[in-house]
């Protein structure tokens, strides 16, 4: 049981890892399902630690951490900054994105997988099709792909024809000077991409595809549950045949109406966000890199179309949350891929994704069918927002006609209504009213945005009435409701 706990949390790897960068300050991040593990992991790796490296094990400190600020796929710098780390070790699903400042070290875990059951289901399904199958996997399944490789036979050169096999992108990321830097690769969508590399990466995956192939030539079988990272698959190749293979259920999965209409749904929250005129750009990551100068991106973007953007960081957004915000008409989301969409449904505003915010506020932009799912490559595939001086008036679906968008950079030299924008919207949104359209409530006029902020409380029901004199109470019906006793 022991070699198996320290196999599955790789411990000998992780410590390897340790010593070889001479840590001292620790930190291991946990997901909510397995912090239960965590003091067992700690008192493996002091004991490993102190086995292998016996001068310096006294000295090496290891810190939990959980319930990160964010989602549980990225690495939490910023916790780990406050215990001036060196660096994470992450366990658990990952989205493996670049990270900002300090360098990750990821346990993928080992899930349990019937091998034999999962190539036979494969070979069924490849008797129905003529296409080329490319393996994709979930990152936990990532121990069993030498067997898999192996079932199937792909040391024959006859078998690399017809299986191609994602590849594990790294265990271990280290910061780059410059953010961009880790930025620039392969954008997986296909032949519509700009680059003319044939080099895919996606959800810490990267696989090569054969010189004039396409990806919509391929049949992916997906190994693992239906997870976020399943759902980037089928929206990123939304033009391609997929296959899940459910290793819990062991049994294969066809159907995926349910994600297809994912993408009807996101073309909707496009089309919507066209004719929103305050934008909030919800920061749903401090520790990827490159996020600040996707928010950078996206605040050129909203001005040259005109519009109004304000920043806005809560952690994880939901409809309370975004609530106290009801003048803005839309939400983008920066994040990682695999917490990028929100089903937006019980929102007061739709939150839609910086590639879907490019194509609502760059003119003339067209929805192609690729999809980009790190905002990584919306930047690189985006040209840069230029403000036409003079532009036609779009057609709006919503409202039935053509509308004309309002430039707002024409109205900065007016500073009193630059500010007040917001606060008028959120007072418009905010009034109560009564049967008789008489407004109940009026709170004091803010006389800047921010002050409007600090000001706003919830202050309950007020009701201005000259009779301040107590009324007499009343009695009222006792009883069960089937019968009072007065009836």
């Amino acid at each position: 049981m022991e070699m198996e706990f320290e196999s599955r949390y790789e411990i000998n790897r992780t410590v390897e890892f340790i010593i070889s960068k001479s840590f001292t300050r620790i930190a291991l991040q946990f997901p909510d399902e397995l912090l239960k593990e965590s003091t067992k992991v700690v008192r493996a790796l002091k004991s490993k630690l102190k086995e292998m490296n016996a001068e310096n094990g006294r000295d090496v400190r290891f810190f939990v951490m959980a319930d990160t600020t964010y989602g549980s796929c990225c690495v939490d710098e910023v916790g780990a900054l406050h215990i001036d780390s060196q660096c994470v070790v992450h366990y658990g699903q990952t989205c493996l994105s670049p990270t900002s400042v300090l360098p990750a070290f990821f346990v993928f875990g080992k899930a349990s997988i019937n091998v034999a059951s999962c190539v036979k289901h494969l070979l069924d399904y490849m008797s129905k099709s003529n296409k080329p199958v490319l393996i994709l996997y979930g990152l936990e399944y990532a121990h069993v792909i030498p067997s898999i490789q192996e079932e199937l036979g792909l040391s024959k050169p006859e078998s690399q024809l017809k299986f191609s096999v994602a590849n594990v992108l790294c265990s271990f990321i280290s910061p780059s000077k410059d953010p961009r830097e880790s930025m620039e690769h392969p954008v997986p969508s296909g032949e519509d991409s700009l680059s003319s590399s044939r080099n895919y990466r996606l959800g810490g995956l990267t696989w090569d595809l054969p010189e004039g192939s396409k990806i919509e030539d391929y049949l992916l079988f997906w190994i693992g549950s239906d997870s976020s990272a399943f759902a980037n698959v089928v929206l990123t190749f939304n033009g391609c045949d997929v296959v899940r293979y459910d290793a819990e259920e062991d049994s294969l999965v066809t159907e995926f109406t349910q994600q297809r209409r994912i993408l009807k749904r996101r073309y909707y929250l496009v089309e919507k966000a066209k004719d929103a005129n305050i934008i909030g750009i919800l920061v749903g990551t401090l520790g990827v890199a490159g996020y600040l100068h996707m928010i950078h991106h996206m605040q050129a973007l909203i001005s040259a179309a005109g519009k109004k953007s304000y920043i806005l960081a809560m952690g994880r957004p939901n409809p309370a949350k975004l609530a106290n915000f009801p003048e803005c008409d839309v939400f983008i989301y920066i994040s990682c891929a695999q917490t990028a969409l929100l089903d937006s449904k019980e929102f007061m505003a739709p939150v839609i994704t910086p590639f879907e915010a490019n194509l609502a506020f760059s003119r003339g932009s067209e929805w192609t069918g690729a999809y980009l799912m790190h905002f990584q490559d919306v930047i690189i595939n985006s040209s840069k927002p230029e403000s036409e001086a003079e532009e036609e008036p779009r057609f709006s679906f919503f409202q039935g006609g053509y509308v004309e968008d309002h430039n707002t950079n024409d109205e900065a030299e007016n500073g009193e209504e630059e500010t007040m924008a917001l606060v008028q919207a959120a007072e418009k949104a905010l009034q109560l009213r009564g049967k008789d359209h008489n407004q109940l409530a009026k709170q004091t006029a803010a006389k800047s945005g921010p002050e409007y902020f600090l000001n706003r409380a919830y202050r309950g029901l007020e009701i201005n009435s000259d009779n301040t004199t107590p009324e007499p109470f009343l009695v009222g019906r006792s009883g069960k409701a089937s019968g009072y006793k007065h009836e």
